[in-house]
């Protein structure tokens, strides 16, 4: 990324995602070379994935969110030495959460965050690897869960995974979300548009190039 400029997203109405100053993406095959303004995919629809083809127009893509989306709500999960933060309406389902801390983070258990099973360095350790931002943490007053390092990922056969000082215009941040980590719909069928909602896994969404 050019350091003397800001990496900006624009989010265009029932279109694409409108990226500049971001010198490359990444994907699990390596960097892919991009202009100082590009157009991502959002539709799920492009046949040049991850890149806007126009197949939005043609499918007829609504970029709006569902009315039967989640609440947009931050939870709270106080310990001793940590204090957790979750929105679910933001969750992508990666899984770093409960694959890594499953003593803290408890699958089909109420409530499902134990902020005291584990030291609060495991904890947020842990938390810096959620890419969607629904989790975040603070120790005494300061707020965090995210890291510097401007990227936006192509997760294979999932969202664009940003993370860093990246500036996105054009939407309304849900409660507690992080502006430093989030992930981005491309498949087109999430509910809370343009954030992630985990909708790729239940439709199967591909890309094989990606």
């Amino acid at each position: 990324m050019n350091s003397e400029k800001t990496t900006n997203l624009t989010l265009v109405p029932n279109g694409p995602c409108i990226v500049k100053n971001l010198k490359s993406l990444s994907n699990v095959k390596g960097a892919i070379d991009v202009g100082e303004t590009t157009a991502l995919c959002r539709c799920g629809a492009s046949t040049n994935k991850p890149f806007c083809d126009g197949s939005h127009e043609k499918i007829k893509f609504l970029s709006d969110k569902s009315d039967d989306r989640l609440e947009d709500k931050k939870q709270t999960y106080i310990g001793n030495n940590i204090t957790i933060y979750d929105n679910r309406s933001l969750c992508a389902h990666a899984g770093y959460c409960t694959d890594n801390l499953s003593a803290v983070f408890r699958m089909k258990q109420e409530p499902w965050v134990n902020a005291d099973a584990a030291t609060a360095e495991d904890i947020i350790e842990t938390i810096k690897k959620c890419p969607s931002g629904a989790l975040s943490y603070s120790v005494n007053v300061n707020e965090s869960g995210a890291n510097n390092t401007s990227t936006i990922m192509v997760a294979p056969n999932g969202p664009y995974v940003v993370s860093g000082r990246i500036e996105l215009t054009n939407t309304t941040w849900g409660s507690g979300a992080s502006k430093e980590q989030f992930t981005l719909c491309r498949c087109g069928a999430s509910k809370n548009k343009p954030f992630c909602d985990g909708s790729h896994w239940e439709i199967k969404f591909t890309d094989d190039k990606n």
